[in-house]
Order: structure tokens, then C-alpha cells, then sequence
């Protein structure tokens, strides 16, 4: 409750029984989901791999960039020296064809890259979104009209055609993870601002804003301290869904060439390189295809449990069938007895 709707409260009102607080219930129920614990704990490992690569690396005594000459066949056109792509005790996962990089150094400096850039590009869409969205909402009418048909423009936009273009021109000089996430972040923010909206229009009418405003708050003042928090969930939730799609579009731009540059590696750069050498080299393909699905997959199921816990009404997509079934038909009221009891058959 607001400290506005607070103000006029009576001083004979009984005391409330202090309930669960918000993070403590959402983390009761994530943690009856166990796909979403699986995933998250798969999030939580990559991140940590992530962000370890540099000591990963050093424990295997390789770095991404280095070219290894001796540990590729040049008469066979490049594959890798040895069996298994030359998995070795220098080199974990093998080296790449016709470089000789090593493998494993690669695919977890690229973990940083794509997991950068989403996160990134996550954030950016984010702010903007928030920020539309409840200024259309608090904004008099003209100007809930002119972002409201900024923001139809910006989603009518498609993502992967406008990325090409404004990666296309910009200078090579500039960092290319930061320019990727960038223009994703700025291109797509479009229907988080739709989501705002729509959820601050509703909240708009309850008695908690309204007395914020008719207390004397400013427009600002009530966003933030009223309306910002009752966004919290369906924010948070469509931010978990963003990240899987923000590196799945990475990876397709750098697999079109746009993306991340080499010798950065990314796991979308690291497919382009990798279509040719399936039969030749076949883990130089599945490794960063199989980290990129993993990924994906973990990061859906965990915003898919996130959803979940923050709307527990909404019931999870992934538990299918597993409901119990009313015995009790439509329309047909259920005869009275004690809870759990099976019901009695009527004698003649």
C-alpha cells in the first residue's frame, strides 16, 4: 500500500498479520518447479564458465587466437592432426581446421560474447521499453498518440533486415559485441513498450495510484514509487524470455557475417567457419551448436519458471497433462460430504 493511500487510513484499523514477502514466495515457488531449478542452475554454470574463461584457458595453457601450424594436415586441406579433431592433453576439445586455434578456448571465450551481448542487448531493450511504455501511459493524449505510433513503427520493423543494414555501415573500428548489442537493444524494444503500457493504463485506475495523485505527487514521483513496482513481474518475466532470443539473433548475424568479427570468437562466428568441415571435423560444428542449444533451451525454461512464479495462476507450458481431472461434470453440482470422502451411490 502507498504511503499516500496510508496517509488517510484510519487510526482504528485493526493490525494486518505480516504476510510472506514477494521475494520469499516467488522463491517458494520456483523452487517447486524442478525444470526451472535444472535450468537455472545450467544458466548459473555458464555464466560462471563465462566469466572463468580467462583461468580456464590458463589451466590448459591455450588462448583463443593463437595458431597451432604443427597440429593441422595441410595435405588433406586442414583437419586436425590426430583423432577426434586432435583432442589431446594440450587441447581438451580439439583445434579448429585449417588454423589449429584451440577449440576449447575458443567456445568458452565465446560463451562471454554471446551471453554478453544478450544480457546487453536485454538491458538496453529494457530501458527503452520502460521508459515508452509509461510515458505513453502517463502522457496526455497527444503525446500517448505519437509514441504509441513510434513504437508500432519500431516492432513493425524486422529485426534481422535493419541489423544487416546498420551493421553493414558502420566503421570496422568499432567494438563489435558493444555495436551488436546496441542495435539489437534499440531496434527491438518495441513490444516491451506495448506490455508497459498496457499493464501501467491498468494499474493507472487503482485507488493506491489515485490517492498518490490526488495527494499532489508528480507524474514522475508516482512512477516511481507506485507504478515501477507493480511492472517488477511482467518486466522481469518478458526480460527472462528476451535473453534466449537476443543470442540466437546474435549468433544468426555473426553466422551472416555482420555479427562479431574474428579472431573474436562467438558461437555464431564459430558456425559460419564450421559448415564445411561437418564431415571432416564434425565436433567443430556440434561443440558450438550444442552450446548454443543448450543455452537457449536452459534460459527458455528458466523464463518459462520465472513466469510461473511470479503468476501462479498461470500454469507452466511445460507441465502438460499432469493436472487432475474434475470427476464432477459441468453444471453439475457436487453433493455435499466431508473433503476427501468418495461420494455415495444413491440406493433405491
Amino acid at each position: 500500500m502507498s504511503e499516500a493511500l496510508a496517509a488517510v487510513e484510519t487510526a482504528g484499523t485493526q493490525p494486518s498479520v505480516p504476510a510472506v514477502s514477494g521475494a520469499r514466495q516467488f522463491w517458494r515457488r520456483l523452487r517447486a518447479q524442478r525444470a526451472a531449478l535444472v535450468a537455472g542452475a545450467v544458466v548459473a554454470l555458464l555464466v560462471l564458465v563465462a566469466l572463468a574463461a580467462p583461468l580456464l584457458t590458463a589451466l590448459e595453457g591455450q588462448d583463443p587466437t593463437t595458431y597451432h601450424p604443427s597440429l593441422i594436415d595441410s595435405a588433406r586441406g586442414g583437419v586436425p592432426v590426430g583423432s577426434l579433431g586432435g583432442i589431446g592433453a594440450g587441447h581438451w576439445l580439439g583445434v579448429e581446421p585449417q588454423t589449429g586455434r584451440d577449440l576449447f578456448a575458443r567456445l568458452v571465450y565465446g560463451a562471454r560474447v554471446s551471453l554478453g551481448v544478450a544480457f546487453a542487448a536485454t538491458v538496453v531493450q529494457i530501458a527503452i521499453g520502460v521508459a515508452v511504455g509509461v510515458g505513453a501511459a502517463l502522457g496526455n493524449r497527444w503525446v500517448d498518440q505519437l509514441l504509441s505510433r513510434v513504437t508500432d513503427v519500431i516492432v513493425s520493423m524486422p529485426l534481422m533486415i535493419m541489423s544487416l543494414a546498420l551493421l553493414a555501415i558502420v566503421p570496422a573500428g568499432f567494438p563489435r559485441p558493444v555495436l551488436v548489442a546496441l542495435v539489437i537493444g534499440l531496434i527491438a524494444w518495441g513490444n516491451i513498450a506495448k506490455i508497459v503500457r498496457a499493464q501501467t493504463l491498468s494499474l493507472k485506475g487503482l485507488d493506491y495510484v489515485l490517492a498518490a495523485r490526488l495527494s499532489g505527487w508528480g507524474a514522475w514521483r508516482v512512477a516511481r514509487r507506485e507504478l515501477l513496482p507493480g511492472l517488477a513481474a511482467p518486466v522481469i518475466t518478458y526480460a527472462a524470455l528476451l535473453v534466449p532470443t537476443n543470442i540466437t539473433v546474435e549468433a544468426a548475424l555473426s553466422f551472416l557475417g555482420v555479427g562479431v568479427k574474428p579472431p573474436t570468437p562467438s558461437w555464431g562466428q564459430m558456425l559460419t567457419a564450421a559448415d564445411v568441415w561437418y564431415q571432416a571435423a564434425p565436433q567443430y560444428l556440434l561443440l558450438p551448436a550444442g552450446a548454443l542449444f543448450v543455452t537457449v533451451l536452459a534460459l527458455t525454461v528458466l523464463g518459462d519458471g520465472v513466469r510461473t512464479a511470479l503468476d501462479p495462476r498461470a500454469a507452466s507450458r511445460l507441465r502438460v497433462g499432469t493436472g487432475r481431472k474434475d470427476p464432477t461434470p459441468p453444471g453439475k453440482p457436487e453433493e455435499p460430504g466431508k473433503p476427501g470422502e468418495p461420494r455415495k451411490e444413491a440406493t433405491a
